[in-house]
């Protein structure tokens, strides 16, 4: 049954789906997805064409909006939105460490978890596009993992679109997941630079809070156990476009004083448990490293973890042994996530058993893609954190038509932070208007 309601400006209406876990087997088991429909108060949705939009991730569900914030004020000018809680997030049939035991063993887990990838996603889009579309094809939104499962579609679906707008996620059509990394780690390096010099104040901050922890490890709220390396990887917001600052507010208020001496304050360390915990997108932690694999012959194998070997500045311990600042790390998935993080930790054998899994398969056609005949536009961030530049602008060559707007006036989150100005010039490019 749908409902409808109002916010600001706004009417929503909400749908839910029914789709075959694995679409090779459609009359197999069939998991849940759900959906949130805007459209701006006053306008007749039966006149507007579609919009899909999808979140980036992997593992977050569908942004919750407040009337008409950020690209929303200006995409409902033109359609009706559908905001997807893709597969295994939001109100999707959700998967956690509370609903993964239903499964069965960690291995049962795993192999169900191999169907929550782009490909999957795709299927899901192409599935319920019908019922809301009478079959005609929609344009679709991706941000970050959002545009590699919009580079997808256009691979293997392209009949389903009218449009394709990416903001910061055109993927490298075949980097593995070590070459990734690879490019990630220098990214990441420069990102920790450039905050020390807009806070040189925090260079001694975070040398004194990772020797604090280094000899004694703290519990953050739900028991999160906070190491070196897990507040190392605070550096997350970094890519973000207020996440600089939100960091340097953190550590400024790092400790307090007690009568048994200096203490990382509460107010600290729920701040970092806010930022750290995994409970409330699971999937991120347990298919990121998945969703850049492509080798049917190779696993991914804990690639971040392994890569960070060789880049010997983000050694804390070294770092402390000497005078160097204590460099944070970004995207990049652990295996001491699998440990420290009471959301994870029930699933450890089960994401042990992903990074070892193989036969995976592509997730792009560089030979469709090069014969594209969708209207595509991409948004590509000058020295984006999260996605390498470098290939984003080697896949944005190798898709034919695909126009670029490649800047430096937005962090990874501009589709956010810059209000309707991206969406705006995205549409402009696809319409031949800029």
């Amino acid at each position: 049954m749908e409902h409808s309601y109002r916010q600001p400006g706004t009417v929503l209406t909400d749908h839910r789906f029914t789709v075959p876990l694995d679409h090779a087997r459609p009359d197999g088991e069939h998991i849940e997805l759900y959906a949130r429909e805007v459209v701006a108060a006053g306008k007749d949705p039966r006149t507007l064409p579609w919009l899909l939009y999808l979140e980036g991730g992997p593992g977050f569900g569908a942004r919750r909006f407040t009337g008409r914030q950020a690209w929303l004020e200006r995409a409902l000018t033109d359609y009706r939105v559908l905001l997807l809680d893709q597969r295994g997030t939001g109100r999707s049939s959700p998967v956690n460490r509370q609903t993964l035991p239903l499964r069965g063993t960690a291995a049962q887990q795993a192999d169900f978890l191999a169907h929550f990838r782009a490909d999957s996603i795709v299927r899901d889009a192409e599935a319920i596009r019908p019922a809301l579309t009478g079959g005609a094809p929609w344009t679709v939104l991706g941000q970050s993992f959002g545009g590699f499962c919009t580079t997808r579609y256009l691979s293997t679906a392209p009949e389903g679109l009218s449009a394709a707008l990416i903001t910061g996620g055109l993927p490298s059509l075949t980097a593995t997941a070590d070459e990734v990394y690879e490019a990630a780690y220098p990214r990441v390096e420069r990102k920790n630079l450039a905050h020390y010099r807009r806070y040189p104040m925090d260079v001694e901050r975070a040398r004194r809070i990772a020797a604090h922890l280094a000899e004694r490890p703290a519990e953050l709220p739900g028991g999160y156990r906070l190491t070196v390396e897990a507040f190392q990887s605070l550096g997350m917001v970094l890519g973000s476009g207020d996440g600089s600052h939100q960091l340097h507010y953190l550590l400024e208020d790092a400790f307090v004083r007690t009568p048994a001496g200096p203490a990382l304050s509460d107010a600290f360390l729920e701040g970092a448990h806010a930022l750290l915990s995994f409970a409330g997108h699971p999937l991120y932690a347990l298919v990121h490293e998945a969703c850049y694999a492509q080798d049917p012959a190779a696993p991914t194998a804990w690639a971040a973890e392994r890569v960070r070997a060789g880049h010997p500045r983000f050694d804390a311990a070294k770092a402390l042994a000497g005078d160097e600042p204590v460099l944070f790390t970004g995207e990049t998935i652990h295996p001491w996530h699998f440990t420290a993080d009471p959301s994870l930790a029930p699933l450890r054998e089960t994401a042990e058993l992903l990074a070892a899994r193989t036969g995976w398969e592509p997730l792009y056609d560089p030979a469709r893609l090069a014969a594209n005949e969708v209207p595509a536009a991409a948004v590509v961030y000058h020295d984006d954190m999260y996605v390498d530049t470098a290939h984003s602008l080697e896949t944005a060559r190798a898709v034919r038509g695909l126009r670029t707007w490649v800047t430096d006036e937005f962090e990874h989150d501009g589709v956010r932070a810059g209000g309707p100005r991206v969406l705006d010039r995205l549409l402009a490019l696809v319409h031949g208007e800029a």
